[in-house]
C-alpha cells in the first residue's frame, strides 16, 4: 500500500517473510556527498524487487555495497537474518550474490566457457584446469537459460545478446542465491527483451532472490513483485508492486507529479539548414536523404540493425560514406572527420557516451569545454574563469547533479553523464545537433528535464535529429520522423500520421494495415 512518500513506508505483505539478502540503516559518504542515508532494502527468495530512482539517487552505491565493491560507513548487510560483512567481492561471491551489469564485463578473446569460469574453473589432476569440465557445465548453464551457444566459441564473435547470455550464465556459475541485474534490457531488442523475461521467470522459480534495477516501467510492472524507491540517497517507500499505480511510483521518484512528459510545443520550422542527398556506405546504409528545417525535431526510428546509427556517425565524420552529398545553409561541405562536423555546425551526442562521448577521467568543466577551448584561450593561455563559466551556464540549463564542476565524469550516475555530453556540444553554439538515444539508461526526472531542453533548443531556431528506439519519445517529441529498415528509408511520416502502428509497421516491412 501507497503511503507518504517523504517517510518510510512500511511493506505490507513482506513483514513476515524472511529476506535472503537485507541491507539494514546502511549510510555512505563520499567526499561532498551523501551517497546513502540510513537505507534499506530486502531481497526475498523467488521474488523480483525492483530498484526504482532518478540517476544519482543512490543505486550504484547501493549495488557496490552488496557485491562487495564499497563498505558501508553505517549499517548492516544481513544473509537471512544474521549481520555479515562482505570485505570484498570474492566475499559477496562466496555469498552467493552476483551482479549482471549494463555493460557486460567480459573478455572478447576468451570463449565462452573461459569466460563462465573465469576465476573458479574446475579442476582436474595436478590442478591443471579440466576444460571438458569446463565446457560440458558450460553448456549444461547455457542449456538451462535457453542459449544456444557453443562453450568454444570465442565471445568477440557473439552478438551483444548473446553476450547478455554468457553475462547471466557466468552469474549463475556460482550457484548464485541472489542475482542483481542492473538495466538488462538496455541493449536488446524486443524479442531478446521477451527471452529475458522468460530467464527471470525461471531464475524465480528455483528460488533465487533478483533485483530488478530498471527506468521501464513497462519492465517493472510485467516482472517485478516488490518495488523498493530511493531519493537522493534515502529509503522513500517499497511494497508490493500490485498495491502502487506508475503515477504512485513517479511521485516517489521525484517527489512531484510528472503528468506531462513530453513538453507542448508550437512547431513553426524555418529555412533548410541541412540537406542529405544519396548518402552511401557499402555496408551499412544506402541512399540516405532528407531536408532539415531551423526548429524542427527530426525523429529516426527503426528497429535494430535499421543502420540509424551507422549513418549518423558517417554524417558526424566518424566513418567515411561511399556517396552523396552534404548542404548546410544551400553550400555543398565536405566532412571528413568530426572536426570538420564541428566546423560546419553539425555536432553528435552518441548512444555510448562512456567510450564515445566524453572523457571519464577529466572533471565536468574539461570535459564541456573541450571543444570550444578556441574562443576560450588568448595567447596560447586558457581563460579559466571563462572555461567554468560556459561550464556552469549549459550545465546548469540541463539540470546537472554534481557536488561541484571538479567532480570528474566517471564519477557521475549515467543520466548525468549524458547531461555533460549534451553540454559540451551546446557549448560549440551549433546549428544542427543530433541526438543518438538521448535519454537512453536514464530516469522518467531527466527524461523529462531533456525533453524540455530539446524543445527549447528548437524553440530558438536549433534543428534538431533524434535517433530513439521508444516509440512514445519519437511520437512525443518528433515533427516529422524518418523510419529505417535493413539500411534504407522506408517512411517519412508527419502528423496525423504518426501513430506507434505506422511506425512499427514500416521498421518491421510489415504489407498492408496493421493487423488487429
Amino acid at each position: 500500500m501507497l503511503k507518504d512518500p517523504d517517510t518510510r513506508p512500511s511493506a505490507d505483505g513482506m513483514a513476515d517473510e524472511v529476506a535472503v539478502l537485507a541491507l539494514e540503516g546502511i549510510t555512505k559518504t563520499f567526499p561532498g556527498v551523501k551517497a546513502l542515508s540510513n537505507v534499506s532494502l530486502r531481497l526475498f527468495p523467488g521474488k523480483v524487487t525492483a530498484l526504482i530512482g532518478e540517476n544519482g539517487a543512490g543505486k550504484s552505491t547501493v549495488v557496490k555495497i552488496l557485491t562487495g565493491i564499497y563498505q558501508p560507513d553505517g549499517g548492516h548487510v544481513c544473509v537471512n537474518g544474521q549481520p555479515t560483512r562482505f570485505p570484498a567481492p570474492q566475499a559477496a561471491a562466496d555469498h552467493g550474490v552476483t551482479a549482471i551489469h549494463q555493460e557486460t564485463v567480459l573478455f572478447d578473446e576468451l570463449s565462452v566457457a573461459e569466460n563462465i569460469f573465469l576465476g573458479h574453473a574446475p579442476r582436474g589432476a595436478f590442478g591443471l584446469i579440466d576444460r571438458k569440465a569446463m565446457a560440458a557445465q558450460s553448456s549444461d548453464i547455457l542449456g538451462s537459460i535457453g542459449a544456444r551457444i557453443d562453450p568454444g566459441h570465442k565471445l568477440k564473435d557473439l552478438g551483444i545478446a548473446n553476450k547478455h547470455l554468457v553475462a547471466i550464465a557466468r552469474a549463475l556459475s556460482i550457484d548464485a542465491r541472489v542475482v542483481i541485474m542492473d538495466e538488462p534490457t538496455a541493449a536488446l531488442s524486443h524479442k531478446e527483451i521477451e527471452e529475458l523475461y522468460e530467464l527471470v521467470e525461471s531464475l524465480k522459480a528455483q528460488g533465487k532472490a533478483v533485483l530488478f534495477i530498471s527506468h521501464k516501467f513497462d519492465e517493472i510492472f510485467r516482472i517485478a513483485d516488490n518495488y523498493t524507491v530511493f531519493r537522493d540517497g534515502q529509503l522513500i517507500g517499497e511494497g508490493a508492486i500490485a498495491d502502487v499505480t506508475e503515477a504512485d511510483l513517479v511521485k516517489m521518484m521525484v517527489g512531484r507529479d510528472v503528468s506531462q512528459i513530453f513538453p507542448a510545443r508550437d512547431s513553426d520550422p524555418g529555412e533548410t539548414v541541412l540537406r542529405v542527398t544519396g548518402y552511401s556506405h557499402p555496408t551499412e546504409f544506402e541512399d540516405i536523404g532528407f531536408d532539415l528545417r531551423t526548429g524542427e525535431i527530426l525523429g529516426f526510428y527503426g528497429l535494430v540493425g535499421a543502420g540509424r546509427s551507422e549513418f549518423m556517425q558517417a554524417l558526424f565524420g566518424i566513418t567515411k560514406p561511399s556517396a552523396g552529398r552534404v548542404e548546410v545553409d544551400g553550400k555543398t561541405v565536405q566532412i571528413k572527420s568530426p572536426a570538420d562536423a564541428v566546423e560546419t555546425g553539425i555536432v553528435y551526442v552518441p548512444e555510448d557516451r562512456g567510450s564515445q562521448g566524453a572523457i571519464l577521467d577529466l572533471p565536468i568543466f574539461q570535459n564541456v569545454t573541450l571543444p570550444s577551448l578556441g574562443r576560450l584561450s588568448a595567447r596560447g593561455f586558457l581563460k579559466l574563469a571563462q572555461e567554468f563559466e560556459l561550464a556552469r551556464e549549459y550545465t546548469e540549463r540541463l539540470d546537472l547533479r554534481a557536488a561541484s564542476l571538479d567532480t570528474h565524469v566517471g564519477n557521475l550516475s549515467g543520466g548525468n553523464q549524458q547531461k555533460v555530453v549534451i553540454a559540451k556540444w551546446l557549448a560549440t553554439r551549433p546549428k544542427v545537433i543530433i541526438l543518438d538515444e538521448p535519454t537512453k539508461g536514464v530516469d522518467i526526472g531527466s527524461k523529462a528535464a531533456v525533453h524540455a531542453f530539446m524543445a527549447e533548443l528548437a524553440a530558438q531556431g536549433l534543428a534538431v535529429i533524434m535517433v530513439s528506439s521508444e516509440i512514445p519519445e519519437v511520437l512525443g517529441m518528433s515533427d516529422r520522423v524518418i523510419v529505417m529498415r535493413e539500411g534504407r528509408i522506408a517512411a517519412e511520416l508527419s502528423k496525423p500520421d504518426l501513430t506507434p502502428e505506422t511506425l512499427v509497421r514500416h521498421a518491421a516491412g510489415i504489407e498492408g494495415p496493421t493487423p488487429c
